[in-house]
């Protein structure tokens, strides 16, 4: 695991090792950078697999003529180097990184079919000769691993964070106006923006090539439908079986290192069958790791369930205990650490920081939710666009009338008296509209038209209708309704949000998070499966919003697969969303730096955000009882951005950002 960064066409050594300095973070055991006239790559490297100086990087062919610097796992790579040794490669390291090099060398660019893992890389290739270098990046089918880039100058510029970029000053501090717009909008920025304008998240499954003065970008892998057709008509148990198998296999392979592996464990179905599955695979006790709360967050205190789990499974659990105070002592540190600003991350970050004291390496359950139906948005969604099916007619109005006011001619009326009748009317009907009503956790479009400075909100798009923003991630439209929020929770929310926040805070804290659910294989058969397999749809529909696995039917198959590891009766406990006891701290120990950061002459400074808006909704917030629903969202979310303004824009820069 590493962090990474490079410049191509005029080489820049100084401001490479200044992109390295800025992410040592990412990997504090080694470092190093490769130049010629063309291209300067840098890494920092943190070691998991063959720990030894032989696994150095930026690592290059025996022939010194393809050179890389490499992000990642490659859980496979032990197979794939016995079948190239097989054609004749020789291996002078332990290191997947020098398999992944090979590889290319000897499959080409479809190579990257062939990995299984996580990963962001960058391939200098000379091959061909002086003038027809290549420079070839490729970033992981689910997105774990990012990777950044800009052009400038005549000079194509790339890293994994943020940070990087800004510490080659090359990069201008200018905020992007439709990354502020979908932060507020959806609590996180959607790939490919990035909150810096000019810089782009190079997309999932995506490679990029820098040839001959032109430049490339493919897709190489996406998500479908029945790649594996027979499940369709296998009998329920077998196909429990089968994901038992397959999951059980991916943990094996998400076990390969030459360091200590753990666990963050919350006690539900996703992290505890992966700790079963791990202490059985290991054969020995799992270092896990859970967060709670004192009495400020005790409703939402899952760490007796955490511990509970942690007990029947025999393994080494901590428990890290987060209070209000906490949060405000390290709140620079965890939006430095978080790169971009998001409503996400702080659980990551201090689960993290205790679990980096006795591992390098940790395992964690993001991705079944997604893959089998976890959210309750799954069952809201399906329900409504079912119900369109019973009346169609009334359908195909709706969905019209959706449509004409969806367009983005219509966006500069949201303000005005008509902009509520306008919003009606433009998430009446359709697929994406309705995923927005239910799963988008920020201010939502209108607001977010609102809250921005009027000088700003044409550059933003200010009122766009959820759906145009929405559409890149709908990437299976051809599939039923639950399968179709599956692509736009993996392709959105878990892209954008949770991994991308998971990755960097707890790389701030040198730790790899690996996810063995996010593995091909996995979402292949997820997305074979019927529908009735991932959400029960037998269960009780009305169930309330902390009734038990049982009683919702979420996760079906998921739940069965793991009953011959876990506890009797734990389908009973409720599955609910890790929340974290803001409203309580927002009012509490977080008060003073909540007017701090909000107060209306730093917003007007600021000049991005409207100042009497960002008031309201700070009056809202303390005007509303204490503990109702989560409307410290929209403030905590206003906070971090003010917060992360500071502490990564404005970092050793002395001049005022522009936008």
């Amino acid at each position: 695991m590493c962090g990474i960064g490079g410049i191509w066409g005029k080489s820049d050594a100084q401001a490479v090792s200044a992109m390295v300095a800025a992410m040592r973070h990412r990997g504090p055991d080694d470092s190093g950078i490769y130049r010629d006239a063309q291209v300067a790559l840098g890494m920092t490297r943190l070691s998991i697999i063959d720990v030894s100086a032989e696994g150095h990087q930026p690592m290059q062919s025996p022939d010194g003529q393809i050179c890389i610097v490499y992000n990642g796992e490659v859980y496979n790579f032990q197979s794939e180097r016995r079948l190239l040794e097989e054609h004749g490669y020789h291996f002078t390291s332990a290191s997947d990184t020098e398999v992944v090099l090979r590889m290319y060398e000897h499959y080409g660019d479809d190579f990257l079919l062939r990995l299984q893992g996580m990963f962001a890389l960058a391939i200098y290739d000379k091959r061909r000769g002086r003038g027809r270098e290549r420079l070839f990046l490729a970033r992981d089918p689910f997105g774990i691993k990012p990777l950044l880039y800009t052009h400038i100058n005549g000079r194509f510029i790339f890293a994994s964070e943020l940070k990087a970029l800004l510490a080659s000053n090359l990069v201008e501090r200018e905020i992007e106006p439709e990354a502020l717009r979908l932060l507020l909008t959806y609590g996180s920025v959607a790939q490919p923006l990035t909150m810096l304008r000019g810089v782009r998240m190079l997309m999932p499954a995506h490679r990029l090539i820098l040839e001959g003065g032109q430049e490339k970008i493919q897709r190489y892998w996406s998500l479908d439908i029945d790649r594996l057709p027979d499940l369709r008509t296998k009998p329920y148990e077998e196909l429990v079986e089968q994901l038992a198998s397959v999951l059980e296999e991916s943990v094996r392979l998400h076990l390969v290192s030459d360091v200590p592996v753990g666990a963050f464990l919350s006690g539900g179905i996703d992290s505890s069958l992966l700790v079963a599955l791990m202490t059985r695979l290991a054969g020995q006790r799992v270092k896990t790791f859970s967060v709670g709360f004192e009495t400020e967050g005790q409703e939402l205190d899952e760490s007796d369930i955490a511990g509970q789990t942690a007990a029947f499974l025999g393994s080494d659990h901590t428990n890290v205990l987060v209070r209000g105070t906490d949060v405000r002592d390290h709140l620079s540190r965890i939006a430095y650490g978080l790169d971009q600003p998001s409503m996400d991350g702080v659980n990551t970050y201090f689960v993290s920081m205790a679990a980096r004291r006795a591992v390098k390496v940790a395992i964690s359950g993001l991705g079944s939710d997604e893959l089998f139906a976890g959210y309750y948005w799954f069952d809201r969604v399906q329900s409504e666009q079912l119900a369109n099916g019973r009346a169609p007619w009334k359908s195909l109005a709706k969905t019209a009338l959706a449509n004409f006011a969806g367009q983005p001619f219509f966006d500069q009326l949201s303000l005005t008296r008509q902009g509520q009748t306008l919003w009606r009317a433009r998430n009446s009907a359709g697929f994406l509209n309705t995923y927005d009503r239910f799963a988008s956790p920020g201010f939502g479009a209108l607001n977010t038209a609102r809250l921005l400075h009027p000088q700003l909100r044409k550059q933003a798009q200010a009122g766009r209708a959820p759906r145009y923003d929405l559409k890149r991630f709908d990437e299976l439209p051809g599939g039923t309704p639950l399968e179709r929020v599956t692509g736009v929770c993996l392709r959105g929310y878990m892209t954008n949000q949770l991994l991308r926040d998971v990755d960097a805070v707890s790389m701030s804290h040198s730790l790899e998070v690996r996810v063995p659910f996010l593995d091909r294989l996995i979402a292949d058969m997820a997305l074979s499966l019927p529908d009735e397999t991932k959400l029960n749809l037998r269960a009780n529909r009305a169930a309330p919003a902390r009734a038990s696995y049982r009683e919702t039917g979420v996760k079906r198959i998921l739940v069965d697969a793991g009953r011959p590891l876990l506890p009797r009766g734990f389908d009973e406990q409720p599955k609910r969303g890790f929340l974290m006891p803001f409203d309580a701290w927002l009012r509490g120990p977080l008060k003073d730096i909540l007017h701090e950061t909000l107060d209306e002459r730093q917003i007007r400074r600021r000049g991005w955000l409207d100042a009497r808006e960002v008031s309201q909704v700070k009056e809202n917030f303390f005007a509303r009882p204490a503990g109702r629903g989560v409307g410290w969202a929209k403030p905590w979310l206003l906070l971090m951005l003010e917060v992360w303004c500071r502490e990564v824009l404005e970092h050793h820069y002395k001049a005022e950002s522009r936008i």
